[in-house]
C-alpha cells in the first residue's frame, strides 16, 4: 500500500499493489487496486467475496465431475441390459441445457461462513477423490431406475427415456443442496432464494415436458403413474444416500 512517489517500486513489485483515490499519479498508475472510499473495509469485503467465489466455483466443479462421472458410468453399462438406446442425443442435449440453467444462479448461492474464515487452496487430489466417491453413488440409483421400469413397469423405450430423463435431472440437479454444504441442507445451512427458484423452475420443466406436445420432439412417451412415484421415491432415497456419502467423504478427509 502506498500513495506516495517513493512507494511506486513497492506498488509495482507486489502481487497487489494498493492505492488511493488521492494518491499522486504515478503511485495510482502502479497499483492495482484504487480506494474510492476512506475504509479498509473494502479490501476485506472483496478478501470475502473472493472467497465466496472460489466455494461457488468448486461447488459446480464437484457436481459437475461427480454427475458427469456417474452418467459415464450408467451409460457404459447400460448396453448390458438394454437393447435400445437410453438416451437420445437430443435428449442428452436436453438435459444438459436444463442442467446448466439451473447452475446459473449458483453466484448467488450462500457460502458457510467457517468456508470463508481461511484462505480456500485449490486441491486436485481432493477434487478426484470427491469424484470418485460421488460419482458411483449415482450410477447406483441410475442401475435401480432401470431394473424398476423394465422388471416392473415393462417400459416402452419412449416411457422409458422419459422416465429415466426426469430421473436424471431431479437427481442431477437437486444433489447440489446436498454438495454446497458441509452441514445439513437447509437445516443447518440455506441456499440462496435464486439458486431454489432456478432448480425448481428447471426440474419443473423437465418434468413436464413428458407430458407436453414438445415431448413428441424429443421422442418421449408419458411414464405410468406408477412411475413417476417409484422415480420420486428413489430421487428422495438418492439424496438421503448423498448426505450419508457426504459426512463418510469428509470424515474421511479430515482424519
Amino acid at each position: 500500500m502506498g500513495d506516495g512517489i517513493n512507494d511506486a517500486p513497492a506498488l509495482h513489485a507486489a502481487d497487489v499493489g494498493i492505492s488511493v483515490n488521492n494518491a499522486v499519479d504515478v503511485a495510482k498508475e502502479t497499483a492495482d487496486v484504487i480506494l474510492v472510499r476512506k475504509s479498509l473495509r473494502v479490501l476485506r469485503d472483496g478478501v470475502v467475496e473472493g472467497r465466496k467465489t472460489f466455494q461457488n466455483t468448486m461447488k459446480y466443479i464437484q457436481m459437475g465431475l461427480s454427475s458427469n462421472f456417474g452418467n459415464m458410468l450408467s451409460l457404459s453399462f447400460m448396453p448390458l441390459f438394454l437393447n435400445f438406446l437410453p438416451f437420445l442425443p437430443s435428449q442428452i442435449l436436453f438435459n444438459n441445457f436444463l442442467y446448466d440453467v439451473s447452475q446459473v444462479s449458483l453466484s448467488t448461492d450462500r457460502v458457510d461462513k467457517r468456508d470463508i474464515q481461511k484462505p480456500p487452496k485449490w486441491n486436485l487430489p481432493a477434487v478426484r477423490r470427491f469424484m470418485l466417491f460421488f460419482g458411483p453413488a449415482s450410477s447406483i440409483f441410475d442401475f435401480l431406475t432401470v431394473g424398476i421400469l423394465i422388471l416392473i413397469f415393462h417400459a416402452t423405450q419412449a416411457q422409458f427415456q422419459a422416465s429415466w430423463f426426469m430421473e436424471s435431472l431431479a437427481t442431477q440437479v437437486l444433489v447440489i443442496y446436498i454438495i454446497r454444504t458441509k452441514k445439513i441442507p437447509f437445516l443447518q445451512s440455506y441456499p440462496s432464494l435464486w439458486l431454489v427458484l432456478n432448480t425448481i423452475l428447471a426440474v419443473g420443466i423437465g418434468w413436464a415436458v413428458p407430458y407436453l406436445a414438445l415431448g413428441r420432439w424429443f421422442h418421449f412417451a408419458p411414464p405410468p403413474a406408477g412411475a413417476v412415484i417409484a422415480i420420486c421415491l428413489i430421487v428422495a432415497a438418492y439424496l438421503v444416500f448423498v448426505e450419508f456419502v457426504k459426512r463418510r467423504f469428509y470424515a474421511r478427509s479430515k482424519s
